[in-house]
Order: structure tokens, then C-alpha cells, then sequence
């Protein structure tokens, strides 16, 4: 316990300190030692400190915040990181769902822990149907939340639902949020899953989607997570390459609009360097690499390596030393990619990927 309370501590202070004194605004980058895997921002942090001394009150009033001020994208962020949390050390989720067994908050953590469990198993599909009332209970807590109708969508694509039951659960998430990134990453996945290789038709609703999206929102970013698709992808027909260029370029833009070294857009940074990376866009890559700073993310790198943040801090030592990573490295395709040419295709998503 000793070393998780350390480890969350040591996560909180570098997250302050990055937002009053960035390493980037005197040129610099932060050394390996003080780069960080998904490490969580200000609000979040007390937050899990405090869970890991079993108090869910903070959890509470974090998610119950997000709630009343609709702060939807960070809702969901905040609900998927108390859950992973909770897969470990469930002692403070236990202890409120015995002081309050029905609030929103609590039931949409326990819902998202739930499918997070389901969705690991080999029998994933038999495992997600039996909660399909979890789900249903967080998103009539509180009918104006999407957050609850994302887990709807993952649940979805998890038990093989057709696609007219997916378009009522769209219709319906989208009605509460039109803009709301992670619905709309959701039913990205489902068109993935249910027309494998149909690249083209992903970008086409990733593109239309981004138009209407306001010029900040994080939808903005969904175009470059087609293309990271299609480039980890050994299916279909090919994608052109302006197609791919204008994705991420789009998501270029979105990442302007942020401080540099911010955890909120660190997901979208990370995921846009892998695609620029591909793209052999090499300089625009080492942009973003100081945009990224310290924070480095899971996805897209756990989809290359088993050690997602050792894989990213080698290839930042590439890009730095201004060389090209050689094939033989694996720092830009998995294991198992295909063998196509490096611009086009490579390897394949993690089917744990929800």
C-alpha cells in the first residue's frame, strides 16, 4: 500500500508542478525519470490517494461535480480511471456502495468496472448480457448523462447487438450530448468491428463528425484515430493518403488550441504522433513530442509493446536524436504486423481495446 500511496503522490505533484512551471517553456524536455504513464490530472488525483486509503468521499464529489456542471468528456475520463482503480483495490468503492447504493455516480463506476471485467474474458459476449441492467440502472440515474450511454455502446459491440439496436442507442447517446468524444469513439469501434476493413466508410463518419463538432472539441481528434485504425490494420482497401494527411492535420489544429504539457489532449498527442510517425511526418511528430511533455499514455502505445511507456520513451529518443527508427526496432509497428509497406499498414488493434 506503502508503494501505491507513494506512486499516486509522486503522479500528483508532477502533474501541479507541470501546470505552474512546464519544462517546456524554457525548451526543454523532462528527463526519462520524470515521465509518466497515464498520470492523472489535479482533480483526479486526490481522488485516487484517497481511495487508495479506502475513502470514496472524494471519488464521490469529483464525479458528482462533473455531474452537475456537465462536464461530460471528463466524467467519462474520471469514471474509467476510478474503475481501473477499483479492479485492485475495491475497498473504498465497497464502502460506498454501502453508504449510498443508489447514487448516479456510484452506479455508473460499477457499471464501468463491470463490462472492464466482462470484456477481459475469453467468453466476453456471454459475460456483458447479464449486465445490460447495471448499465440501464446508471443511465436512469440521471437522464441527462451520455457517459452511461457509451458503456451502452461498448456493451453492444461486446455482445454482437445488430445494427438497428445500435442506431437506438446512438440516437439516444447523441441526443444527450451530440459532441460527446467518447460515444462518438465508441460507435467508431462498433463500424470497425462490424465492417472490418471498411476503412473508408469509418473516415467518412469520423470526417462528418468532425465538421459539425465545434473547432475545441476532442471530436476534432476522431478522423486521426480512423487513420491510426487504418495503419494498424492489414484489411481492406487503401486509404488515400491525403485522406490521411487531413486527419492529421485536423488533429494538429486540435492540439494547438492546448498548453503544451496538459494532461487533458495527452491521449489525442500520443495517438497523433503514432500517426504522424507512420506518415513519416517526422518534424510534425517531434512537435507533438513536446506538446506530449511528460505525459505519456497507454493507448496508442500497449497496442505495440507490453511496456507502453519504455516503448515511448525509445522512440522519443529516436525522434530527439533526429534518425528513423529501423524496422527491426518495432517502435512503430507490432509484432505482428502484416509486412506491408511501413506508410500504409501494420499490425493489428488489441482486441481488449473497449
Amino acid at each position: 500500500m506503502d508503494d501505491v500511496m507513494a506512486s499516486l503522490r509522486a503522479l500528483f505533484r508532477s502533474a501541479r508542478r507541470a501546470t505552474t512551471a512546464s519544462p517546456l517553456a524554457a525548451g526543454a524536455l523532462p528527463a526519462d525519470d520524470e515521465v509518466f504513464l497515464d498520470a492523472p490530472d489535479e482533480r483526479l488525483a486526490p481522488a485516487l490517494v484517497a481511495a487508495g486509503r479506502g475513502e470514496y468521499e472524494p471519488a464521490a464529489e469529483l464525479l458528482a461535480g462533473t455531474r452537475s456542471a456537465a462536464e461530460w468528456e471528463e466524467r467519462d475520463r474520471y469514471a474509467r480511471r476510478l474503475a481501473l482503480f477499483a479492479r485492485s483495490r475495491a475497498e473504498w468503492l465497497d464502502r460506498w456502495a454501502m453508504a449510498a447504493p443508489h447514487a448516479p455516480d456510484l452506479l455508473l463506476v460499477q457499471a464501468q468496472l463491470a463490462v472492464d471485467h466482462a470484456w477481459d474474458s475469453p467468453a466476453r459476449a456471454e459475460l456483458l448480457r447479464p449486465l445490460s441492467p447495471l448499465i440501464t440502472a446508471a443511465a436512469r440515474a440521471d437522464d441527462r448523462d451520455p457517459v452511461p450511454w457509451r458503456l451502452a455502446l461498448d456493451h453492444a459491440r461486446g455482445t454482437n447487438a445488430g445494427h438497428k439496436y445500435f442506431e437506438e442507442l446512438w440516437e439516444a447517446a447523441v441526443r444527450r450530448a451530440p459532441h460527446h468524444y467518447g460515444c462518438h469513439v465508441a460507435a467508431l469501434r462498433y463500424l470497425s468491428t462490424y465492417w472490418h476493413g471498411s476503412h473508408r466508410e469509418c473516415f467518412d463518419f469520423a470526417d462528418l463528425a468532425a465538421q459539425d463538432a465545434p473547432a475545441d472539441s476532442l471530436v476534432q481528434a476522431l478522423p486521426a484515430r480512423a487513420a491510426f485504425a487504418y495503419l494498424t490494420d492489414d484489411c481492406g482497401p487503401e486509404v488515400p493518403r491525403a485522406r490521411l494527411d487531413a486527419a492529421a492535420d485536423r488533429a494538429i489544429a486540435l492540439s494547438a488550441r492546448f498548453p503544451a504539457a496538459d494532461p487533458w489532449p495527452a491521449e489525442v498527442r500520443n495517438k497523433l504522433m503514432y500517426v504522424l510517425v507512420r506518415l513519416d511526418r517526422w518534424e510534425d511528430a517531434r512537435t507533438q513530442l513536446r506538446l506530449i511533455g511528460p505525459y505519456v499514455t497507454s493507448f496508442p502505445w500497449d497496442r505495440l509493446s507490453d511496456d507502453p511507456l519504455g516503448h515511448f520513451v525509445r522512440l522519443r529518443d529516436h525522434l530527439l536524436a533526429g534518425s528513423q527508427p529501423p524496422p527491426e526496432a518495432g517502435l512503430i509497428t507490432s509484432p505482428s504486423a502484416a509486412g506491408r509497406p511501413r506508410t500504409e499498414h501494420g499490425g493489428h488493434v488489441r482486441a481488449d481495446d473497449h
